[in-house]
């Protein structure tokens, strides 16, 4: 039985990976100049106004973030971009974070050292839940959220912190195209209060699922949710997955595309916390949120795309983002899902 419902857990994640990565027959999609600025000023001054939301406060730090901010940034795979509102204000990347470690250990040790040393299935449970882990026994903890980013980050390869903490900066600067750096007074806040973090990796050590020393993994996964990105960052490092792992502005290759086809998926099922499923079902699209107010999301073989707006809903995710992303991709017609039948 438990093999069974683990090569059906295979096939669920292999069909959604084809499905992104396959050519597929769409309704018009128009991303010219003009029609792509237009929608995304659409976009901009049909929410700007929106007060739904508050900042997250469980990090200090992020309560004192101006919940004005509010930007997108649009970037397409042949490296065009395009923006609205304000580009310019940096936030903590938080949780979108996870994505770009996980696809670097992907890239590192193979997709299938992923699925065995930490899980890709969605664990039902909220992003810092301690009961998942152990109901699971440190099995299937999927590197989206928290225990199993933990663990994605001490697998990413060093020979000791510094050297993990660089590598796990460089590959996010690398798929942002330009050297990122660390918000400090937001990592000195978080380090300062991360013992919910620190617990689970321990318990997760207790498990054989911890791959370095506990208290400096969780150090550098707290570094790593600090990197300040701006809306435009995030979108370029969106279109990098979107792109196949080339970074299109840089033309420098990240990643594989094999590891983008493995790391989508992923995204898909366990992007948006406990609105996951929610999100994929009314967006179809691939995408991930943080507690800083990023939001990213592609449309594999089309753009990325990345909304920052610090107030979040009571999953956690950006109100204005989930607004602003679902609204582009429905007026560009660019729901993967939407296929023009055949005459």
């Amino acid at each position: 039985m438990k093999l069974l419902l683990v090569n059906t857990r295979l096939v669920v994640i292999m069909l959604v990976a084809l499905l992104l990565s396959s050519p597929v027959t769409l309704f018009a999609q128009d991303l010219s100049k003009a029609n792509v600025e237009k929608v995304l000023s659409d976009a901009y001054n049909k929410f700007k106004d929106v007060k739904e939301g508050a900042n997250a406060d469980y990090i200090k730090e992020l309560a004192t973030v101006d919940p004005n901010i509010f930007g997108i940034a649009l970037v397409t795979v042949d490296g065009q971009v395009y923006t609205a509102g304000d580009i310019q204000s940096m936030v903590s990347i938080q949780s979108v974070s996870k994505v770009f470690t996980m696809a670097k250990v992907i890239e590192e040790q193979g997709h299938q050292s992923v699925q065995d040393k930490i899980g890709v299935d969605a664990t039902g449970e909220v992003f810092n839940s301690i009961t998942a882990v152990e109901r699971m026994r440190g099995k299937e903890i999927n590197p989206l959220v928290n225990p199993g980013a933990i663990a994605s980050t001490s697998l990413i390869s060093g020979a000791d912190s510094s050297a993990k903490w660089k590598n796990v900066l460089q590959v996010h600067s690398d798929f942002a195209g330009r050297q990122l750096s660390l918000n400090v007074p937001v990592y000195i806040s978080e380090a300062g209060d991360n013992l919910r973090n620190q617990a689970i990796a321990h318990l997760l050590l207790a498990y054989g699922r911890m791959y370095f020393d506990p208290v400096e993994a969780t150090d550098i996964y707290t570094k790593q949710c600090a990197i300040n990105v701006s809306a435009k960052d995030a979108g370029i490092m969106a279109a990098t997955l979107a792109n196949g792992g080339v970074n299109p502005v840089t033309k420098k290759k990240v990643v594989s595309p094999e590891t983008v086809m493995y790391t989508l998926p992923v995204m898909s099922t366990a992007g948006l916390y406990d609105d996951s499923g929610i999100w994929f079902y009314n967006a179809g699209v691939p995408a991930k949120s943080g507690v800083g107010g990023c939001l990213i999301a592609v449309v594999p073989g089309k753009f990325g795309i990345a909304v920052v707006s610090p107030p979040l809903d009571k999953a956690g995710n950006s109100v204005k983002g989930q607004y602003a992303i679902k609204y582009v991709i429905e007026q560009l017609k660019a729901n993967p899902y939407l296929i023009q039948p055949k005459q």
